[in-house]
């Protein structure tokens, strides 16, 4: 559960980065851990069309788990078609090594994506101890992506364009 000073506060500023309509966002899930994954897009889903961002504008791309996310990312990312993208996913802790190279890799793998290509992708690959975290966290983390997805793309799109 996240900790209340995680949560967006009101800072006095319009609320305009979390107006999404007229964006491109698409979002990659991994189905490994696949009713977790599908927890984070519902909730992922349902908050980016809560904030105006068109069903048709929400393409959903599943790949077999968190190792894939950054190469379907990549791709992604090179069409200049989306304003911002999202990884989803969940990594569970086992008994071997195995839990901290999918997770790191995945996470350096995302990173890059997003600054190779200039495009920002909001992570959202849980990484949890055991099944009962990551339900408890998926669709809290599923909403903090997109906004943080539609905040990026206002962000970058303010630079890029001189209004900032």
């Amino acid at each position: 559960m996240s900790h209340p000073t995680n949560r967006p506060r009101n800072t006095g500023m319009a609320d305009i980065s979390s107006d999404g309509r007229g964006l491109r966002i698409a979002i990659v899930v991994a189905r490994f851990n696949e009713a977790i994954g599908e927890q984070l897009l519902a909730a992922a889903g349902k908050t980016l069309m809560a904030r105006g961002v068109r069903e048709e504008d929400i393409p959903v791309v599943r790949v077999p788990g968190a190792l894939e996310l950054p190469l379907a990312l990549k791709t992604l990312a090179e069409t200049r078609r989306f304003d911002a993208l999202i990884a989803l996913g969940c990594v569970v802790r086992g008994d071997t090594y195995h839990f901290e190279v999918v997770s790191n890799e995945s996470a350096a793998g995302i990173m890059a994506v997003q600054l190779a290509t200039g495009i920002p992708v909001a992570n959202g690959v849980l990484t949890t101890d055991n099944d009962a975290q990551a339900f408890v966290r998926a669709e809290l983390k599923g909403e903090d992506c997109a906004l943080a997805a539609i905040e990026m793309a206002h962000l970058l799109k303010d630079i890029r364009t001189g209004t900032l």
